[in-house]
């Protein structure tokens, strides 16, 4: 019944194009140390080169889905797939022109999100205006090929450096520019830039640098948050720029990189923010160094390598930083309901949304550590904005802290009101200061609220703070590549990280298996690929290979440092939901190894670029034998083809 007439416009599809066409989004921003162009000329190498890392799906198990319902006087219940209510209820009240206290979103749990249901609204809005329209019920689930057309992905990344370092690999200067794809409209793109600058530095001091971040504006579904949330971008880099360092210096991966790690106390970002406890970090790479015998294996790495000609292995060991927290200030806050009713159970109402990391175990600890109650007292409600206003989304790995901080004050105050009765009745149990305190009228229900007072940022001097904590890991990571199909088995895996205290270990080791995981499929194995039109292939599990159970490394080794600790984190308990995301840089640089002893057998010893993620077809091509010399690097981004070299 409607006919619809198209007309073909000029269209950007890469940042290749973007560039060409100063296609930007917002503003450009930069950080800045030290004197880089008198520091490149007191160099005695320079490098050059670039690093291009692709957008990663986010695959999650539940596509996008949405239930509203309309009442009575304009009101509207919305049951979403989201992680951040309070956006759905506020961008529901522009689209149908109502007040925030008539509509109302709901949240039991979702089956995953990675940052892909917190400001992509897609279904929720649909359903909204559709409920409205009707007066009726209306639920909207997306296809999983509907999903991965419509919500974007993290954001491709395109980096220019150059370095500048002495005969012994110490970095003396860099420069980084780095292009985000946002797609067609900003979504969280800045604060993505932001925090690529915030974390390229990684635990390594530069004296001299320069870094900008520009966002690209391309005719593509808009591009939105993704765990770590621009972090794996950014160690990326530099890790790419320390590989460098080492080929041309001739000196061991490994040794580049202690050569230029943070030594100096205080220990400071390239912003000029301090960084807590660094020594942890170097108590994370030494133990990961001695419990994946590294050396030893290095050893045996190369003697293989040495016998054979076809197959290859390659083993990296890289460091890892991951600044916890998030910008604007304002999302650093909290409340919390706690309930304790007559029978001496205790009901929870806060603002994390279950979505798979455990938000409602861990907070049932936190209350049932404060008040002195077995867990099996203690139940989370779902989340809500009519219960908990106001409230700031589940991510950034700080879900957990804020709050676990607010449901840690509201149960306080109960103790306090609930003090006289314990005193007065020792022997007695909960159930019986309980009904002693209803019994005197005392109010046994309290709000909690958290707000982290150090977390800020100026882009106008480029001073603050903008993280509550860092959290610090090393990876060690062998691999075996086939030189003649590029792929390639994951032989072990060693983490060692450093959460401090973990409120639940059996938790925080699965979230540290899966954010590596998700980290390798990212590095090596996750291909979006688009056509010159700008027409998404990669739209469904037929096209696009995300990790499996096959691809998890045949040993894999978890560590958790002993003996460390935060103030700034509830009960001492860091984030774990994206710092070891990063840390899968081990394979990708365990690949690019075992690829330098293949290039090495025809001659070639100087850097060369691999582009991420490592898909057999470039690790083939990058392996420069004479059955594919005569076949071109494809650049990433669109698909030709024509242009297929096999």
């Amino acid at each position: 019944m409607v006919a619809i007439e198209y007309e073909n416009l000029p269209h950007i599809v890469s940042i290749k194009d973007a560039i060409k066409k100063q296609s930007f989004l917002a503003q450009e921003r930069f950080l800045e140390k030290g004197n880089i162009e008198a520091a490149f000329k007191r160099a005695d190498h320079i490098a050059e080169g670039v690093v291009h890392i692709g957008g990663q799906e986010h695959f999650y198990i539940e596509t996008h889905g949405c239930l509203a319902k309309p009442k009575e006087d304009g009101e509207m219940d919305i049951h979403a797939t989201v992680q951040y209510p309070q956006h759905v209820q506020m961008i529901a009240c522009r689209v149908l022109g109502e007040k925030a206290n008539r509509i109302r979103c709901h949240v039991r749990r979702i089956g995953g999100a990675f940052g892909g249901k917190c400001y992509r609204l897609t279904t929720a809005l649909a359903c909204a205006v559709a409920a409205r329209k009707c007066g009726k019920p209306v639920r909207l689930i997306l296809s999983r090929t509907e999903d991965m057309s419509l919500t974007g992905t993290r954001q491709p990344t395109y980096a220019e450096f150059k370095a500048g370092f002495t005969d012994t690999g110490v970095l003396q200067a860099l420069r980084v520019k780095v292009y985000c794809d946002a797609g067609c409209y900003e979504d969280c793109i800045n604060w993505v830039g932001a925090h690529i600058l915030f974390n390229l530095d990684s635990v390594y001091s530069i004296p001299n640098i320069h870094t900008t971040a520009i966002c690209c504006k391309t005719n593509k579904a808009t591009n939105t948050a993704f765990r770590g949330y621009g972090a794996p971008e950014a160690i990326h880099i530099i890790e790419n720029v320390m590989y460098d360092i080492a080929t041309v210096c001739q000196i061991s991966q490994m040794q580049v990189r202690e050569i230029n790690f943070h030594r100096e106390k205080p220990t400071l970002t390239y912003f000029g923010s301090s960084l807590d406890d660094f020594d942890n970090f170097h108590r994370c790479w030494l133990e990961c160094v001695t419990k994946s015998n590294y050396h030893q294996r290095r050893r045996v790495v190369d003697v293989y390598n040495a016998q054979n000609r076809w197959t290859k292995r390659g083993l990296a060991i890289t460091p890892n930083k991951h600044l916890v927290g998030m910008l604007p200030i304002y999302k650093m806050q909290c409340m919390a309901m706690v309930t304790v009713y007559i029978d001496g159970t205790v009901l929870i109402h806060q603002s994390g949304v279950e979505m798979g990391q455990g938000i409602f175990t861990k907070m049932i600890q936190v209350a049932s550590r404060v008040l002195g109650v077995p867990h099996d007292l203690v139940h989370c409600q779902e989340t809500s904005t009519t219960t908990v206003p106001n409230q700031y989304g589940a991510s950034a790995s700080c879900t957990a802290d804020r709050n676990g901080y607010a449901i840690k004050n509201a149960c306080e105050t109960i103790m306090e009101r609930l003090k006289p009765y314990k005193d007065a009745d020792p022997k007695g149990s909960w159930t019986d200061w309980v009904m002693s305190a209803y019994e005197n009228r005392v109010n046994l229900a309290a709000i909690g609220f958290y707000k982290c007072a150090d977390v800020t940022w100026s882009w106008v001097t480029k001073t603050g703070r903008p993280y509550m904590y860092p959290v610090y890991g090393t990876a060690c990571s062998e691999v075996e590549v086939d030189c003649l199909t590029g792929n390639h088995q994951v032989l072990r895996t060693d983490i060692v990280i450093d959460i401090a205290r973990s409120m639940n270990p059996a938790i925080d080791i699965g979230q540290i298996e899966g954010a590596f995981m998700q980290g390798y499929g990212l590095f090596a194995l996750e291909d979006h690929r688009y056509s010159p039109q700008g027409i998404l292939l990669t739209n469904g599990p037929h096209a696009y290979k995300i990790p499996c159970f096959m691809d998890i490394p045949s040993d894999f080794n978890i560590t958790l440092l002993r003996n460390s600790k935060t103030e700034r984190a509830v009960y001492s308990s860091k984030g774990v939901a994206e710092p070891p995301v990063s840390l899968a840089n081990s394979v990708f640089f365990a690949i690019k190894d075992a690829i330098r002893s293949a290039r090495a057998d025809v001659g070639l010893t100087g850097p060369f670029r691999l582009d991420s993620p490592a898909t057999g077809e470039r690790v083939r091509l990058a392996c420069a034998d004479s059955l594919v010399g005569k076949f071109p690097v494809p650049e990433p981004g669109t698909y030709k083809p024509w242009e297929a070299p096999l």
